[in-house]
């Protein structure tokens, strides 16, 4: 089956997950009150187990510490991995079924971003954010949807400034800083969301690269 509309841009971020050029846009999910309520007994979990193995160290005849793996903390370690499961499926599901709504509308094309995701993690007050993202996974799920729907999937340029060219006139604004959400062009006056002006870059990428 021939995909029917045209190509999309998909901006993906940390205030939402994806940003598409035809209008759609896709939340975090880790905002919402259910993960955060996962995470917060995942953090308390971890904290009980690092007290119950302090509780039953050791110390040898050579001065160090032992630690001993008690029942409780074998039951505590396996709840422990059931809810980093549980959150791990979540993600993933929340994946599926965005990346497959896009599918569905049987784009030409599809144009993601090359993100530099181990370089984003370096950031340590970010890093947590976009692991729990998983761009990798969404990225992933893209492709394969894509190869087998028979639309053409992009991977942009990772240096294609999706974020500061104008969509509309193609300046350029080097000045646009990471705080800004709207994206104010100084030569032809469009005011557009900033990741929304990203994707439409995004899709005008792909449409240059079909009509080479």
């Amino acid at each position: 089956e021939i995909p029917t509309n045209e190509g999309v841009g998909i901006d993906l971020g940390i205030e939402k997950l994806a940003v598409v050029s035809d209008g759609s846009i896709y939340r975090n999910i880790n905002k919402t009150k259910e993960i955060k309520r996962l995470e917060k007994k995942k953090k308390r979990l971890q904290r009980k187990v690092s007290k119950k193995y302090e509780m039953n160290k050791t110390k040898t005849k050579g001065g160090e510490y032992r630690y001993q793996k008690t029942k409780n903390i074998i039951k505590l370690e396996n709840q422990f991995k059931k809810l980093n499961q549980r959150l791990t499926n979540i993600r993933h599901n929340y994946s599926h079924q965005t990346t497959t709504e896009i599918i569905k509308r049987k784009p030409s094309f599809i144009v993601v971003e090359d993100l530099n995701v181990n370089g984003m993690m370096k950031n340590k007050h970010l890093s947590k954010t976009i692991q729990q993202q998983q761009f990798y996974e969404f990225r992933r799920q893209t492709q394969y949807k894509s190869e087998w729907n028979n639309i053409e999937f992009i991977v942009a340029d990772r240096y294609f400034p999706s974020s500061k060219t104008c969509s509309q006139c193609g300046s350029y604004n080097k000045d646009l800083k990471l705080s800004d959400r709207e994206y104010v062009c100084d030569c032809c006056g469009v005011v557009l969301d900033r990741d929304y002006n990203a994707s439409l870059n995004l899709k005008n990428y792909g449409q240059s690269i079909i009509n080479q």
